[in-house]
C-alpha cells in the first residue's frame, strides 16, 4: 500500500511523533493506522494516541426537555462555519431538530433524516453552506432518577448528559443530588471518560493497552518476568484515565468520582448510582448521524 503524505500527516497529528517516524511505522504495517499508533507508542515514540487535538467542525449541540423533564434530549447539526452556526436560522433549525428528536424518538440517523432533512436541505439552499445532522441521544427519566446537563455554552459545540439513580423518589429532587449531576456531567465534558468503570470497559481495549505496555517494555529491554507486571500497572493507570468513577475529580484531584458521589449519597441519607453517560462533541472526524 502506498502512504501518501496526507496519512504521515493524520498519523503525526494524531500521535505527536516525527515525520520521518511516522512514515516508517506506517511502512512497518502496511498503511494500517490504528497499527501505526500502537507500533509508535510500543516504540516509545508516540506523544498521545488521542484524537482530541485535532480541528473541530462548526455547529451546535441543543438540548430539549418535555414540561415536566422526564424525557431530555441532546442533538447536534454541523455546518461548514462558525459565521453560520451563530446565524437565527441555523440555531431555529437545530432547536426544531433537538425538538424531533425529543418529540419522535427516532431510532436511527434514516429515521431522524425523513423527520427533519426537508429542513436541513432548505436552509442549505437558503445559505448556501453544507450542513448535516450531528449525533443524538434522548433519554427517558423514572421518578427515582436524576438527569444532569452540560453544554458548553462558549462554542456550543459539546453537551453531556448523566443519569444518576437514587433510593428514594423524593431524593431525586434534593438540591446536592441535582448539582451532583450537574458536576459529573461537566466532569465528563471535561475528561473525556470512555466508559463507566473497568468493568465496563471494552476488554479489547484494555487488552489493547495491555498489549502495546508489553511491547514497549521489551524494546527497552526490561526482564521478561517483570513485562507483565509492568503492562498490568499500565493499565490500572489508564483505567483511572478513562474510567469515569475512577478519575480524579477536576474540582478536587484528591478524590474520585466514585469519592465524590459516596459522600453526597451519605449526606443525602440515600444511596446514588452513576447510570450512565453520554457525550456529544463535534470534531472535525464527526461521524453523521446516529442515536447514542
Amino acid at each position: 500500500m502506498a502512504i501518501t503524505a496526507a496519512m504521515v500527516k493524520d498519523l503525526r497529528e494524531r500521535t505527536g511523533a516525527g515525520m520521518m517516524d511516522c512514515k516508517k511505522a506506517l511502512v512497518e504495517v502496511g498503511g494500517d493506522m490504528e497499527k501505526a499508533v500502537d507500533y509508535l507508542r510500543e516504540k516509545g515514540m508516540a506523544k498521545a494516541a488521542k484524537k482530541a487535538g485535532r480541528a473541530t467542525s462548526e455547529g451546535l449541540v441543543v438540548f430539549a426537555q418535555n414540561a415536566d423533564a422526564t424525557r431530555v434530549a441532546m442533538a447536534a447539526l454541523q455546518c461548514e462555519t462558525d459565521f453560520v452556526s451563530r446565524g437565527d436560522d441555523f440555531k431555529a433549525l437545530a432547536a426544531r431538530v433537538a425538538n424531533a428528536v425529543l418529540e419522535n424518538k427516532p431510532a436511527d440517523a434514516e429515521a431522524l433524516q425523513a423527520m427533519v432533512g426537508d429542513d436541513v436541505n432548505n436552509l442549505i439552499a437558503k445559505i448556501g453552506e453544507n450542513m448535516r445532522l450531528g449525533k443524538f441521544h434522548v433519554q427517558e427519566r423514572a421518578a427515582n432518577e436524576v438527569i444532569g446537563q452540560y453544554l458548553h455554552t462558549a462554542s456550543g459545540k459539546l453537551g453531556v448528559m448523566v443519569v444518576l439513580e437514587v433510593g428514594k423518589p423524593e431524593t431525586a429532587a434534593n438540591e446536592q443530588v441535582q448539582n451532583l449531576a450537574r458536576e459529573i456531567a461537566m466532569q465528563v465534558a471535561a475528561l473525556r471518560p470512555m466508559a463507566l468503570d473497568r468493568e465496563s470497559l471494552d476488554p479489547e481495549v484494555i487488552e489493547r493497552e495491555r498489549n502495546v505496555y508489553r511491547e514497549k517494555a521489551r524494546n527497552e529491554g526490561k526482564p521478561e518476568q517483570i513485562i507483565e507486571k509492568i503492562a498490568e500497572g499500565a493499565v490500572v493507570k489508564f483505567c483511572k484515565e478513562v474510567c469515569l468513577l475512577n478519575q480524579p475529580y477536576i474540582r478536587d484531584d484528591k478524590k474520585t468520582i466514585a469519592d465524590l458521589v459516596r459522600e453526597t449519597a451519605k449526606a443525602v441519607g440515600d444511596t446514588i448510582k452513576v447510570k450512565s453517560f453520554e457525550r456529544i462533541e463535534l470534531t472535525a472526524d464527526e461521524a453523521p448521524a446516529e442515536a447514542e
